[in-house]
């Protein structure tokens, strides 16, 4: 079963314009099934495959002859030696638009090889897993606490069958023993997979790097290079403060955040809608998911805005959303009926933006139905997250 994509007009409108287009994200994001269904008449070649990425890596100019453009190459990031060649290829005919799609789920030695022979040639498109919005299209009864804890790997919804827990258990596996061994040299993927469970417990706080790696039992420089590959990898967000002026108040310190909150549950224990209904973590997790979703909306459909979030000695705002000088505050709570107290914490801090600036201001919430909470606060559902970041 194919669920359609959010982001497929930007693939396609970007392969359109640009020689090369680039599609990135974590592993188990659906980049390649994505391409080789808006592009059907591209061949197909993965890296995978170390015979390919042997030739890929040894004796490109080979390896394009027989994968002359239009072309698909999967995995990209096992041969770094062939964008020297791609670029050659490319300038010869700079006319021919996406005559090559690049998967890769590495951006560490990916994006340095963009950026040092492609520059100008390509374009890149970061791919996350699916929206709620997304995943209603195969299970329409989905509810966002059930949606929350399965995650948003598409296999869980073009396979419905498929159990979440022990899928989610096999791609932290598979996480550890690929991509972590690529990135960096870790003595015991034991100690890293504490790291990465601990790192979970901490998802929608702010980030604090030192407290992080004593609880482990790490230094403080392997913890940041621990935290790098997390974030390389795709599997944490880091969510900055936002800054107007130099106000000495407002905290600096960015705050952390799991990219998937159906892996950020698992990590944290929470298996089952039940589970997520009594768990402490809940409100924490409810917040990764609408994270999440917006950044879903600003890689794809809706781009050319910043999402931060505020926070000073007596105000806060979970998210502040601002485009051209226009600026929409919320907060995502978990419960299904926010109340009219909840409203004045956004509104403080609307007071402290330039007047006139504030479009929105809304509580994210398991409501299923939008409703005004106050004259100027609404509560919103999960459904409605798209609206709310973006103004539409």
């Amino acid at each position: 079963m194919w669920i359609e994509r959010h982001v497929e007009p930007l693939l396609t409108q970007r392969a359109s314009t640009r020689p090369v287009v680039v599609v990135t994200g974590a592993r188990q994001t659906g980049k390649t099934s994505l391409v080789r269904r808006l592009f059907p008449k591209h061949s197909f070649v993965t890296l995978d495959l170390p015979s390919e990425a042997e030739q890929a890596e040894s004796d490109p100019g080979s390896f394009l002859a027989r994968h002359p453009p239009p072309v698909i190459v999967d995995e990209v990031q096992y041969a770094p030696g062939l964008f020297r060649h791609l670029k050659a290829v490319v300038d010869g005919r700079r006319d021919r638009f996406g005559a090559f799609i690049l998967t890769g789920s590495q951006p560490f030695a990916l994006m340095r090889s963009v950026s040092e022979s492609l520059a100008g040639r390509a374009d890149i498109v970061q791919l996350e897993a699916l929206s709620y919005a997304e995943a209603k299209a195969s299970l329409p009864e989905l509810k966002p606490e059930e949606f929350l804890v399965r995650g948003g790997f598409p296999e869980l919804y073009g396979q419905p069958q498929v159990e979440s827990r022990g899928f989610l258990q096999s791609y932290v596996a598979t996480y550890l023993e690929r991509d972590l061994r690529q990135l960096l040299q870790v003595a015991s993927l034991r100690d890293y997979e504490r790291f990465l469970r601990a790192a979970a417990l901490r998802t929608a706080q702010l980030l604090n790097q030192a407290d992080l790696a004593r609880d482990v039992g790490i230094s403080g420089s392997t913890a940041g290079a621990w935290l790098s590959a997390l974030d390389a990898s795709h599997q944490i967000a880091l969510l900055e403060p936002w800054f107007s002026n130099a106000t000495a108040s407002l905290v600096k310190r960015p705050k952390l955040y799991i990219r998937d909150a159906g892996l950020a549950a698992f990590l944290c224990g929470v298996h089952s809608a039940d589970d997520l209904r009594s768990s402490p973590l809940a409100g924490a997790l409810w917040e990764t998911l609408v994270c999440a979703e917006g950044r879903r909306l600003q890689l794809g459909r809706h781009g050319g805005w910043q999402m931060n979030f505020w926070r000073d000695r007596s105000r806060e705002a979970d998210f502040l959303i601002h485009r051209g000088g226009r600026f929409h505050l919320a907060d995502a709570k978990w419960t299904q009926t926010p109340r009219r107290r909840d409203a004045p914490a956004l509104s403080k801090v609307a007071a402290m933006l330039p007047p006139g600036s504030v479009a929105s201001l809304s509580i994210i919430c398991r409501t299923p139905n939008a409703y005004p909470l106050t004259e100027k606060v609404a509560a919103v559902p999960l459904d409605g997250v798209a609206d709310t970041f973006t103004g539409s």
